[in-house]
């Protein structure tokens, strides 16, 4: 497998062409971790992204990172996997797939020569399916609000010092009544984005939601 610094540079293994009919729904997504367009190839994909997107410990996104030669029962087996996440603890292999079908023989197969060409190198390795259906809404809302040039630095750094732990989500939008309601929501959500503030998102986002400080 070749070094972290040539995958990092080099393009994806492969692309996806777009036409009309076609049973995948891919496409980019602009990541706010790499400041640049990330390919996706289904929409559980483009979930993963997410989810990585959101994640404090991802420094780096790579899709469709490298392709895999190993010998597995006398035969040369190949695979692309679908991310390469370099994380705070390590670099981290995706491979995605719909629960159902990452259940298939064939894939289980794939899946685990994968998994051991992969640890054996001092690196992690996971398959990933469907998350809770209320925490990928969650997330997904959350990434409207991910672009951090549209904010005002200024309201960022009260929001950030104001004492906030344990409020609720509609009292922080209510806590600079000397601006815009719009804009102080906005920055609100921003920051929830940034993980300065968290909150449970095991359950549909609202108001009542109470906002803990990120230590």
């Amino acid at each position: 497998m070749a070094g972290l610094d040539s995958m990092v540079s080099a393009s994806p293994w492969r692309t996806f062409r777009w036409h009309r009919g076609q049973r995948h729904y891919s496409g980019s997504f602009w990541s706010a971790t790499e400041r640049d367009l990330v390919i996706y190839e289904s929409r559980l994909e483009l979930a993963r992204l997410l989810f990585a997107d959101f994640d404090r410990s991802v420094q780096r996104i790579l899709a469709q990172p490298f392709l895999l030669r190993a010998e597995v029962a006398g035969a040369l087996r190949k695979h692309v996997p679908d991310y390469l996440l370099l994380t705070s603890t390590g670099p981290l292999v995706v491979d995605v797939k719909p629960r159902q079908r990452a259940m298939n023989p064939d894939n289980v197969f794939v899946f685990g020569w994968t998994r051991q060409a992969v640890e054996s190198r001092g690196w992690r390795y996971e398959v990933w399916s469907e998350p809770p259906h209320a925490e990928l809404e969650n997330v997904r809302f959350l990434a409207g609000y991910r672009r951090g040039w549209l904010f005002d630095e200024e309201l960022l750094g009260q929001l950030h010092a104001a004492n906030l732990d344990g409020a609720t989500l509609a009292a922080a939008c209510r806590s600079r009544p000397d601006r815009p309601a719009p804009q102080v929501r906005a920055a609100v959500l921003h920051l929830l984005w940034r993980q300065h503030f968290t909150v449970d998102l095991t359950r549909p986002l609202a108001g009542a939601h109470v906002l803990r400080m990120s230590t």
